[in-house]
């Protein structure tokens, strides 16, 4: 999947957030619905602009950005 044909970042549009093409629906908020519950079909009846395509486009535009970052787990002090 290539998601730069479905998600750019513009200055001029949420302060330069990535977004899928022709919306304001940022790739941050998208995946907050996902994290809170809701299905691929509840996105999409209620954000009629968005396609499937464009949603798996958030997915690898996540997956791309997360493969080029660290994460380390961090253990609160005295959890040994």
């Amino acid at each position: 999947m290539n998601w730069r044909e479905y998600i750019h970042s513009d200055a001029e549009v949420l302060s330069g957030k990535p977004v899928v093409k022709g919306t304001r629906l940022s790739v941050e908020f998208l995946l907050g619905l996902f994290a809170a519950g809701w299905t691929e079909k509840q996105v999409l009846d209620n954000y009629p602009t968005l396609t499937p395509q464009s949603l798996r486009a958030v997915f690898a535009f996540a997956a791309e950005c997360m493969h080029e970052e660290a994460l380390f787990v961090l253990t609160p002090v005295g959890a040994d």
